[in-house]
């Protein structure tokens, strides 16, 4: 397999799938960009070859990220990524890699995905294309991009998965601390982070205890102490910081939970029963409830 690179390249596009095919069996691996020096965002220098190995079907090109405005490749590396495919191999991208994928006349005609500030542009520039938003990664005829920097591990734990089977993959995954294997359409936004984009010491006080024990009863009044306030006062802070109670609040988290192990195999009362809830019943409402908004 092949990493194509270019300068601004960002480390951790490169590394987590890397990581993953490393420590997988069988797999090759193979850095190319069009200088042998290629500075990172990061301000690491990378070295890579500047000429392409010889590729079969079997391989996989991998394009990583890099800082936008910055990455670009020559019209011979998209051509050469191109022709990859065309000759039956598979291409995949993490983060802002998906623009030379576009570049290269691969996301015509196909569904895809990128880091979510890049969504609207990728779709701009590519309007053939069908950009999935708030995926993790998305497959479409051997062409295999991904979100934003982490999404990348979990693109390549998919891949692992598809070729060696998915007990292979949870070793891996094991074996590099990542705490689950994603599906493709878990959202690139937890509940964790979608509701953190606040300045109230406050909430975030209370939210770290929720995120760390959603899963246990939680009282008003434990919350309240916890911060230092009245149980009115923290529902009208946490309320008007996050755009609900701290009740809604765990009830999402052990919702999206819920929602992951259930992809993941498990039924609705096992789900039910690992996030927190007595029984089934109330999390068969939380999810009618969200289908229905």
């Amino acid at each position: 397999m092949v990493f194509v690179l270019t300068p601004q390249v960002h480390l951790l596009d490169l590394a987590g799938p890397a990581q993953v095919f490393g420590t997988a069996p069988g797999y090759a691996m193979a850095y190319v960009a069009e200088e042998p020096a290629v500075p990172t965002w990061q301000g690491v220098m990378l070295h890579a070859d500047t000429t392409w190995p010889e590729l079969t079907a079997d391989d996989l090109v991998v394009v990583p990220g890099w800082r936008s405005g910055y990455g670009h490749f020559a019209r011979p590396t998209l051509d050469r990524i191109a022709a990859h495919h065309a000759a039956g191999g598979s291409v995949a991208s993490v983060c802002s890699g998906a623009d030379a994928l576009g570049r290269a006349g691969l996301l015509a005609g196909r569904r895809c995905t990128t880091h979510h500030d890049l969504q609207e542009r990728l779709a701009r520039q590519y309007p053939a294309a069908t950009v999935l938003r708030d995926v993790l990664y998305v497959s479409d005829d051997r062409v295999v991009t991904s979100a934003g920097i982490a999404s990348g591990i979990d693109l390549a734990l998919h891949l692992v998965a598809l070729r060696h089977g998915p007990a292979v993959a949870a070793q891996v995954a094991r074996e590099m601390v990542v705490y689950a294997r994603r599906n493709g359409d878990d959202q690139q936004e937890s509940a964790m982070l979608r509701h953190r984009s606040h300045l109230s010491d406050v909430v975030h006080r209370v939210q770290d205890r929720i995120d760390a024990g959603f899963t246990e009863p939680l009282r008003l009044t434990e919350l309240a102490a916890a911060a230092g306030v009245s149980e009115r006062t923290l529902t009208r802070l946490f309320t008007a910081a996050t755009g609900q109670t701290p009740l809604r609040y765990q009830q999402q988290l052990r919702l999206e939970r819920a929602e992951h192990l259930i992809g993941h195999g498990s039924t609705v009362e096992a789900a039910a029963r690992a996030v927190g809830f007595g029984d089934a019943r109330m999390l068969r409402r939380l999810r009618a409830r969200t289908l229905v908004g």
